[in-house]
């Protein structure tokens, strides 16, 4: 058992962030886990796009709403395959743009499980084995929403604001403990076909041409971010990032 790969679990890994970082560090000498809630095909593309390249994946399908989900996930991982050294929660939260009036209580609690409730989960799941190894990274992809709240996103600024709060209060108790926690403001749009892609339909293409050259944000080079800050020296820990195309005018200046 002492052979086995270090593992990155990656909760949310669609073919745009999450999928893209599971190859880095697959490439980078990981052993990949990528959970998806749907999509079994093109969850097991990304996995053999990742051993055709030479690295080593698993896939599974996860619902991370449903009790027990993620605590097993981990359990079953560290189990199986190997230690996870690297945790990236990427699961959106994103019920739609709606109205207070428009916001049923149901709605409104569900952003509030995936953007919230669901990382605290994995927290707890995961947290106490990178404890005792002494070591570990957890990621945590964010959106602009976290750091502003406009109208019609009622369910999803209180959501994300709370994800970033629960990222602080990881940091504050666990970094001291040589567990990294990383907050990522995604502050722009993802060039993802099953994000956005989904979101715009017929209309993504032209809205990719748009915006022009290096206009969207581009996953494979967001991945490369999230590579760096899981191998930050503990000297320099970075806890929160943005990430924009270089042609977006930032959160705090978009009036």
């Amino acid at each position: 058992m002492a052979d086995r790969k270090p593992v990155c679990l990656v909760l949310g890994a669609g073919a745009g962030i999450g999928g893209h970082v599971g190859k880095r560090f697959a490439h980078g000498g990981y052993h990949a886990v990528l959970a998806r809630r749907s999509d079994e095909a093109g969850l097991q593309r990304l996995v053999d796009d990742i051993e055709e390249a030479g690295g080593e994946a698993s896939g599974r399908l996860l619902d991370a709403s449903l009790p027990d989900s993620i605590e097993d996930l981990v359990a079953d991982v560290e189990q199986a395959i190997g230690p996870i050294e690297c945790a990236v929660f990427n699961l959106g939260a994103q019920i739609g743009n709606r109205d207070l009036a428009d916001t049923s209580y149901k709605a409104f609690e569900l952003g509030w499980r995936l953007a919230t409730f669901a990382p605290f989960r994995l927290a707890s799941a995961l947290m106490p084995r990178m404890e005792k190894r002494g070591r570990g990274s957890l990621i945590v992809t964010s959106a602009t929403a976290a750091v502003r709240g406009n109208a019609g996103q009622h369910s999803h600024a209180s959501a994300m604001g709370g994800r970033r709060m629960l990222c602080q209060t990881l940091n504050a108790e666990f970094g001291p403990k040589n567990i990294h926690v990383a907050h990522i403001v995604v502050d722009g749009p993802v060039d993802a076909p099953d994000t956005l892609g989904k979101m715009l339909g017929e209309h993504f293409e032209a809205y990719k041409k748009s915006k022009g050259d290096d206009g969207m944000i581009d996953p494979a080079a967001v991945a490369e971010t999230y590579w760096h800050l899981a191998h930050q020296p503990r000297n320099c820990w970075t806890h929160e990032i943005d990430i924009r195309p270089f042609s977006n005018v930032a959160w705090w200046n978009d009036n």
